[in-house]
């Protein structure tokens, strides 16, 4: 028997990879020279760099960067030198979650420290790069990542403007003089999940503005200033287009990605099984095992363990999940490449209890056990 198991992580318990091995040992209880192969999985968000890095024989990189609030910290990014390949999570440098409440203030968050990043993982050879953009505290519409691989916004003095949503109202030019060689030689494949655009309504100011600090005059300011940088910028590169889909993620980074390098913007859980060539491990499975820590109606709206049920379904694959809760409206899951789901708890308990890392584990594999012996039985 083959088992391929891709299952994310669950979050504040369990990484991709540790709920892979704890339902392996389950299966390996019951079918003792089964082969079970665990692959990386997330969908672009939290824990990408890690499970990618890992997964595929990479490398960590810790590096000192500028935060949001324009003080030094440390972000770490994932590099696989086989294929020249860096793995960045915005958020490690540029996140809402690095930034208190009170100081939230998207008129001075930057997301210079994602251009450092980038600039670390170019000057270490890498040329793609695969990038989640969720959970910014920025509105700065990439400016500050574009500021750090060398491109110049300039204000009517001939001054790099400042950080934040504030520099965009400054802009008087844009320069590429002094942008990094090795740019032009570099693939992003960007994580976003979202169709907003730059400006108006549903633009990035309006929509994500308020959770990053934002109040209604600041909202009206910065959608200005925003569309100011886009009018400018389609001046200096044609192909620029504010009014596109997913240019308004992670307050305008979206749009500078698109503008200013080779750029695509795809699903995030897409990104991750292209990249880890799921289907070609699925193909010649028996069963495919998924799932994450909740499974609930929002699963089938692109996350990763849909994403597996997808392939394996291609392929005519049995997909069983599991996972820590469900609500009722899992059964959707079902209709969706889920054949069957099965949630790991085995008393009553509290939250923190179940999210112990040594209980969900155990609770995993006792799980998969269970199910296999069942499967077992089934087949004589």
């Amino acid at each position: 028997m083959k088992v391929v198991v891709a299952i994310d992580s669950f979050k504040g318990s369990l990484r991709s990879l540790e709920a892979g091995s704890a339902i392996s040992e389950g299966i390996l209880r019951v079918f003792h020279d089964a082969q079970v192969i665990v692959r990386p999985l997330a969908d672009g968000g939290e824990g990408t760099v890690e499970t990618l890095a890992l997964g595929m024989n990479g490398r960590i990189e810790k590096v000192k960067v500028t935060g949001p609030l324009g003080t030094r910290i440390e972000a770490a990014y994932g590099r696989i030198d086989v294929s020249k390949t860096a793995i960045i999570e915005m958020a490690t440098a540029a996140g809402i979650m690095l930034v208190d409440e009170q100081d939230r203030n998207p008129l001075y968050t930057t997301t210079y420290g994602v251009g450092e990043l980038i600039y670390d993982a170019i000057k270490k050879g890498c040329r793609n790069f695969i990038v989640g953009i969720g959970g910014s505290a920025t509105n700065d519409g990439g400016i500050g990542m574009l500021q750090a691989l060398g491109y110049e916004f300039l204000d009517e003095n001939g001054k790099q403007v400042p950080f934040g949503a504030k520099g965009l109202s400054l802009i008087e030019k844009i320069a590429d003089d002094h942008v990094v060689p090795e740019l032009k030689e570099c693939h992003f494949k960007v994580a976003c999940d979202v169709t907003n655009t730059l400006c108006g309504e549903q633009g990035c100011s309006a929509i994500y503005g308020p959770q990053k600090g934002a109040t209604p005059s600041m909202i009206e300011e910065m959608d200005k200033w925003m569309a100011h940088y886009a009018a400018l910028t389609q001046k200096k590169i044609p192909k620029a287009n504010m009014r596109q889909a997913g240019t308004g993620a992670a307050g305008g980074l979206g749009f500078a990605f698109l503008s200013y390098t080779n750029a695509v913007l795809e699903s995030g859980i897409k990104i991750i099984l292209d990249e880890t060539r799921l289907d070609y491990f699925v193909k010649d499975a028996d069963i495919v095992i998924t799932g994450e820590g909740r499974l609930d109606g929002q699963t089938v709206m692109g996350k990763a363990p849909i994403g597996v049920a997808d392939i394996a379904k291609r392929y005519g694959k049995t997909v069983i999940a599991f996972c820590g809760c469900v609500t009722e409206d899992a059964t959707l899951c079902n209709e969706y490449g889920i054949d069957a789901f099965f949630p790991i708890l085995r008393t009553v308990t509290t939250l923190s209890e179940a999210m112990d890392a040594d209980v969900a584990r155990k609770n995993l594999t006792a799980a998969a056990e269970q199910v296999f012996r069942l499967i077992k039985r089934a087949s004589l």
